[in-house]
């Protein structure tokens, strides 16, 4: 089993500079980067650091992801966003598991152990949204395994094989909720382990939440009726 680590980054370059020296290369057999149009240095950053980055051809975060396997050689993959918010050392962890014949692995911030941005606060609209897009996808389409609570999670990787059958669509930014339907959909095998999320470290996020939600419902909908 062949492991890639594939970075997604716009306009990330406070987060690269403190992630990517993080990182042991010994773990993965490739490292690449998908970048949708940086104009702050993470390119050039990443160059530097002798890491191969892709300009993205299509824009969307679907369309990056998607971009990502096709450069990729490995049998599976781990998504990872260096934004400074997730410890690197859990990308190791994936291998573990893709050897123990698991599909779909995600770093969830939603399970025992896990520590979720929001977790301090009273009120937490990101967090109860994720989960509700869960119960959803849960009844909607899971008929066996393991039920996924984290769907929003970019932090999470698949084996080469299983994500080009899932045939991840252009609505983005819907390819991570998408990559949960579809795998119950095809029966696959899933597994979430707990991470830390903290703040990103710099810049802003590129998914303003009331927008990207009516997005990702709407996706939710099309995906009733895609197959049929």
């Amino acid at each position: 089993m062949t492991v890639a680590l594939c970075l997604i980054t716009w306009n990330e370059l406070d987060g690269c500079k403190h992630d990517v020296p993080l990182i042991d290369r010994t773990k993965f057999e490739q490292i690449l980067c998908v970048d949708g149009g940086s104009t702050d240095g993470t390119v050039e950053y990443l160059k530097e650091q002798g890491i191969e980055v892709f300009p993205q051809r299509e824009k969307g975060l679907n369309q990056a992801c998607r971009e990502a396997v096709e450069h990729c050689t490995c049998d599976a993959f781990v998504f990872f966003h260096p934004k400074g918010t997730i410890p690197v050392e859990d990308t190791y962890k994936f291998r573990a598991f893709y050897e123990d014949g698991y599909e779909l692995v995600i770093g969830s911030r939603m399970m025992k152990d896990s520590v979720n941005e929001e977790d301090g606060h009273l009120l937490k609209p990101r967090k109860w949204f994720v989960l509700g897009l869960g119960v959803a996808a849960f009844i909607l389409f899971r008929r066996e395994g393991y039920t996924v609570w984290d769907t929003l999670h970019g932090f999470r990787g698949m084996t080469v094989e299983a994500f080009k059958k899932l045939e991840i669509s252009d609505m983005s930014p819907s390819v991570d909720i998408e990559m949960v339907c579809r795998s119950y959909k095809f029966r696959m095998k899933r597994i979430e382990f707990p991470t830390r999320e903290s703040s990103r470290i710099g810049g802003e996020t590129h998914f303003k939440a009331w927008s990207t939600g009516k997005k990702l419902l709407r996706y939710l909908w099309w995906e009733i009726w895609r197959d049929r």
